[in-house]
C-alpha cells in the first residue's frame, strides 16, 4: 500500500479545493497509468493547526473533514488518514483540551469517511464524556462556527488550568484595572504584551519616552524583556500559540507608535541591516517567520518579507534588487529541507555572497551543516529560535 500526501508542484494542499485536486490527480495516475489497486491507496489530505490566531487557518479542520468525505465518495476504494495531533498544536501545554479537540475532530471526520489516522491510543478523552459547555466551544473551533471561537476556547483552557492548579482566575474587569495600578511603566508594557492588550500602549510608551534616552532603547529594554518572557511561557507550555500571535501583533503596534521617533533619531545609514525573509516554495507555514520578522524589525533591521510558498527565483531576484545583507529561509514540513538546499544551490549558481540563516521546525544544526552549507561558499547559519 502507499500513503499519498496531498502535495504537488505547488506545495502542500491547505484548502478543500486544493486537497481534492491533488488527491484526484494522484488517484487517476495510480489507478489509470500505474495499474495500482485503489484499495491500497491511503490519502493523507494534511491535518493543519486551527485556532492559531491567524484567520486563514480557521477553516483547516472543516477543509480536511470535507475532503475526507469527497475522497470516499469520488475515489472508490481509497482510504483516508491524517496526523491528528497537528490539529491542536495551538494548545500545546493543555493536554485535556488537545485530547478533547482530537476526539471532536475524529468524531466528525470518521462520520465523513476518515478510516485511518495517526492517533495516540492512550488518549482517555471520549467525545461522549466532554461536558456540554466545553464541547460547544471545541466544536465552534473545529467546525469554524464563529469568528471568536479561538478566544472563547482559550478562556475555557485557562479556566480549566486555574481550577486544576487551585487558583481562582481573576475576572477580566478586575484584572483589567489592577494591572495598571501601582506598577512601573516597564511592568505595564510587559503585561500588555503578554496579554495582547493594545489599548494603553500609546499612553505607556509616551511615558517611557520621557524616561529612556531614545525610542530604540525602549524596544531593546522593556519591550524585548516582555517578548522574551512570552517566549519562556510558550516554551514551557504555559501560553498558547494564538496568544503568542496576539503578542506579536501587540509588539507590532508598539513599534508602529515608536516608529516616527525612531525615524527622527536615525542618523544616516543607521539601519542595522536589510533582511529578506521567506517561507520556501511548497510550504504554507509562516507563524515563526512572522514573529522573527517583528523581533528583528524591533532591533533596527529593515525587513522584506516575501511571505509563503516563495520560489528560489523570486528570493534571488529580490535579494539582488534590494541589495539585502542576509536571507532568512523558513520551513516547517520535511520537503522544505530539500527546497532550502535548492535555494542555496541557486544562490551559489548566481555567484552571490549573501549569508543565509535557516529556521523552522524540521530544520536542524546537523541538516544545515551536512546538506545546506556544503553547496554554498558563503555563510549558512542554523537559527534554533
Amino acid at each position: 500500500a502507499v500513503i499519498v500526501m496531498a502535495f504537488d508542484e505547488k506545495g502542500q494542499a491547505d484548502t478543500f479545493a486544493r486537497k481534492i485536486e491533488v488527491c484526484e490527480r494522484a488517484y487517476r495516475i495510480l489507478t489509470g497509468k500505474v495499474g495500482f489497486r485503489p484499495q491500497d491507496i491511503i490519502f493523507d489530505p494534511n491535518v493543519l493547526a486551527v485556532a492559531t490566531g491567524i484567520e486563514e487557518h480557521n477553516n483547516y479542520a472543516v477543509d480536511f473533514i470535507q475532503a475526507a468525505g469527497w475522497i470516499r465518495r469520488n475515489l472508490p476504494g481509497a482510504h483516508v488518514s491524517g496526523g491528528v495531533s497537528n490539529l491542536s498544536f495551538s494548545f500545546r501545554g493543555n493536554n485535556y483540551i488537545r485530547e478533547a479537540m482530537h476526539a471532536v475532530f475524529l468524531y466528525h471526520a470518521i462520520r465523513e469517511g476518515m478510516d485511518m489516522g495517526i492517533v495516540n491510543p492512550a488518549s482517555s478523552v471520549l467525545y461522549t464524556d466532554i461536558p456540554a459547555d466545553i464541547l460547544e466551544r471545541i466544536e465552534d473551533v473545529v467546525l469554524n462556527r464563529r469568528p471568536d471561537a479561538a478566544e472563547r476556547l482559550i478562556e475555557t483552557a485557562e479556566r480549566l488550568k486555574a481550577e486544576k492548579e487551585g487558583t481562582s482566575g481573576q475576572t477580566s474587569a478586575t484584572s483589567h484595572l489592577s494591572w495598571r495600578e501601582g506598577t512601573t511603566v516597564e511592568e505595564r508594557l510587559q503585561y500588555a504584551l503578554v496579554k495582547g492588550i493594545g489599548d494603553y500602549l500609546d499612553e505607556d510608551l509616551h511615558e517611557a519616552l520621557k524616561r529612556y534616552p531614545n525610542a530604540v532603547s525602549i524596544i531593546e529594554g522593556p519591550l524585548m524583556a516582555g517578548m522574551n518572557h512570552v517566549g519562556d511561557l510558550f516554551g514551557s507550555g504555559k501560553m498558547f500559540l494564538p496568544q503568542v500571535v496576539k503578542t506579536a501583533r501587540t509588539m507590532k503596534r508598539a513599534v508602529a507608535i515608536l516608529q516616527p521617533y525612531i525615524e527622527a533619531e536615525k542618523t544616516e545609514g543607521h539601519s542595522a541591516g536589510k533582511v529578506l525573509l521567506a517561507t520556501v516554495k511548497g510550504d504554507v507555514h509562516d507563524i515563526g517567520k512572522n514573529i522573527v520578522g517583528v523581533v528583528m524589525a524591533c532591533n533596527g533591521y529593515e525587513i522584506i518579507d516575501l511571505g509563503v510558498m516563495v520560489p528560489a527565483e523570486r528570493i534571488i531576484e529580490t535579494a539582488v534588487r534590494e541589495k539585502v545583507d542576509i536571507i532568512g529561509l523558513s520551513g516547517l514540513i520535511t520537503p522544505s529541507l530539500e527546497e532550502m538546499v535548492h535555494v542555496v544551490s541557486e544562490l551559489e549558481r548566481a555567484g552571490l555572497d549573501i549569508p543565509v540563516m535557516i529556521g523552522g521546525a524540521t530544520t536542524s544544526k546537523l541538516h544545515t551543516a551536512l546538506k545546506i552549507a556544503p553547496v554554498y561558499h558563503a555563510p549558512v547559519v542554523y537559527m534554533k529560535d
